[in-house]
């Protein structure tokens, strides 16, 4: 769940970062996050951050996958985001296995909750509710 904004928004001077995008504009994007320091020089007693981006295409279509890509320079994150993106894509998809399983096994309760108990049971007079199916 996305947290709620201060009133008043401050971003902090000691985590700043330039970004930088390298693409091969084929398989994917490398965001490179150089640390700085509040007057725009690079900040060396940081390292800088590699993120991965891809898209895996669903039936709802493309779906950007972000991941973090363990390297300490841009050729070391070149060749190491296929394996990082396989990693995430995996991921994902696992996430949206067990969205998906959760969602089936989901209980549905009319609205109304469960009023009587249905012909023959307490009250005798069906499910109660109106008969609308509420999806969680």
């Amino acid at each position: 769940m996305a947290q709620r904004p201060e009133a008043d928004p401050k971003m902090d001077s000691t985590s700043l970062y330039r970004e930088d995008i390298v693409t091969d504009r084929k398989v994917g994007t490398i965001r490179m996050l150089t640390p700085l320091k509040v007057d725009g020089s690079t900040d060396n007693g940081r390292p800088v951050i590699y993120m991965g981006e891809a898209q895996i295409m669903t039936g709802a279509g493309p779906l950007p996958i972000s991941f973090e890509i363990e390297a300490t320079t841009l050729g070391d994150a070149v060749d190491k985001f296929g394996d990082a993106a396989k990693e995430a894509i995996e991921r994902t998809v696992r996430d949206l296995q067990e969205l998906r399983r959760q969602a089936a096994s989901s209980i549905v309760v009319p609205q109304g909750g469960m009023g009587s108990l249905g012909p023959g049971g307490i009250g005798g007079g069906g499910l109660g509710g109106g008969g609308k199916i509420q999806i969680p």
